[in-house]
């Protein structure tokens, strides 16, 4: 009597672990909970601690005679302590669409310093830009 109420437990068991293994097919991309700032903003900060030390204190651009896009970003220091960051420039095209991605650089900025950062794009479809700075690692 005790082996087949065990057994039948052991069964019950079986069967739902098997029948919630189930996948159902496909799926549709979570939203992201952040709006797309990427496509409307000229500087993204890439994560927090760079948030509360870092902001543009200028920026200027202007087309080269070949066409390029050349782009110099002010980055402001608000923090009483020598920081050190890294920036990249994403260049799009009038619709919007990435077409060159400068790599990134290192950025030393000393007490409540701003430093310029030069990024040339690669080719002359560039019409805007978005400039990443993230923590250096």
């Amino acid at each position: 009597m005790k082996n087949s109420i065990l057994i039948l437990g052991a069964t019950a068991l079986i069967a739902a672990g098997c029948s919630s293994t189930y996948d159902k097919g496909p799926y549709l991309p979570q939203k992201s909970k952040t709006p797309p700032y990427e496509d409307t903003e000229r500087l993204i900060l890439l994560d927090p601690g760079v948030q509360y030390s870092v902001t543009m204190a200028t920026y200027a651009q202007r087309t080269l005679e070949d066409g390029r896009l050349e782009v110099v970003v002010g980055l402001r220091n608000r923090e009483n302590r020598r920081l050190e960051v890294q920036a990249d420039c994403l260049f799009k095209d009038e619709a919007g669409v990435v077409t060159d991605e400068a790599p990134f650089q290192g950025v030393i900025l000393t007490e409540n310093a701003t430093e310029q950062v030069r990024f040339v794009s690669l080719n002359a479809q560039a019409k805007k830009y978005t400039v990443r700075v993230r923590q250096a690692r």
